[in-house]
């Protein structure tokens, strides 16, 4: 699967996110494209398709809570882990959702430093990108589960136990829409509103993704 998305990042980090108060004129097939297959209940959201493994979902992560901040209020940011991904991909799936269904239940964002969900992801953000930490190329799942459990501070009891619970089949269910969304032109991907995916390849800057973004939710 090709990644994309290295162009817009050299210049991303310097920038501050300052969303217009008018909106921009933004075209379909230049600037997003509509999906064939729309996400089911995903008014009024943004969903980021990603994975522990991507290198250009790893470099997103660092500016995604700026992009974050700046979502009207009413709207719902959602991740959604691509398991095709990486050799541990299922296993991430299976305890992302476990983590995020804990963070909801405690009323916590997703990008909170209280967050079970951001520090698992940020730990394998780290080990995985900068220590090279491969978890023996899918030959030691337990290391892998152990990694994330440790940086979120719970037991593998209480893991296994939330597995069965219907919030985390839920979004495990939702999660499969993943694949057909990352094949188009790779990861990170964002779809506003459940059918507009935005071109990461066309993006200029934070502030042009942020502007893009907040024009599609009022569409």
């Amino acid at each position: 699967m090709k990644n994309v998305g290295y162009k817009v990042l050299s210049g991303l980090f310097i920038c501050v996110l300052s969303v217009k108060l008018f909106g921009i004129e933004i075209k379909e097939g230049t600037d997003y494209v509509v999906l064939k297959n729309p996400i089911p209940n995903a008014e009024n959201s943004v969903i980021e398709v990603y994975s522990y493994a991507c290198p250009f979902c790893f470099k997103y992560a660092k500016i995604l809570p700026q992009i974050i901040e700046k979502i009207p209020e009413g709207v719902e940011f959602r991740p959604y882990h691509l398991e095709q991904k990486g050799d541990y991909g299922k296993l991430a799936n299976e305890l992302f959702a476990v983590l995020i269904a804990k963070d909801r239940q405690e009323g916590i964002r997703l990008f909170d430093s209280k967050s079970l969900f951001h520090r698992a992801l940020n730990v394998y953000f780290e080990e995985y990108h900068i220590h090279k930490n491969r978890w023996g190329d899918g030959r030691d799942p337990q290391s892998f589960l152990e990694t994330g459990l440790k940086a979120a501070g719970i037991s593998e009891e209480d893991y296994r136990q939330a597995l069965s619970t219907p919030e985390v089949k839920k979004l495990l269910k939702d999660w499969e829409s993943s694949y057909d969304i990352a094949i188009i032109q790779g990861i990170p991907a964002f779809v506003v509103n459940g059918k507009y995916l935005i071109k990461i390849s066309e993006l200029k800057s934070l502030d042009d993704l942020g502007e893009k973004i907040t024009e599609l939710l009022s569409r």
